[in-house]
């Protein structure tokens, strides 16, 4: 089993989400938790297609950090 980070977006009337690390693979739904489910199916789909096309699967995440500045 693999870990993958997702960004969850609020997007006015829904959520949206992305993968680090796997372009262009992302989801929408009407909660965070929903995009969330939404989201382990759209990587699952993504992974899938990348297997069929011959293409290799990322061998290293990106490194994801917080920074705090003044505001």
């Amino acid at each position: 089993m693999t870990e993958y980070t997702i960004v969850i977006e609020d997007a006015g009337p829904n959520f949206s989400a992305y993968v680090l690390g796997l372009d262009g693979c992302i989801a929408t739904g009407q909660s965070v938790e929903e995009v969330e489910d939404n989201m382990r199916d759209a990587i699952e789909f993504h992974l899938e297609g990348m297997r069929l096309h011959g293409d290799q699967l990322p061998s290293h995440m990106p490194i994801v950090k917080t920074v705090q500045v003044a505001s």
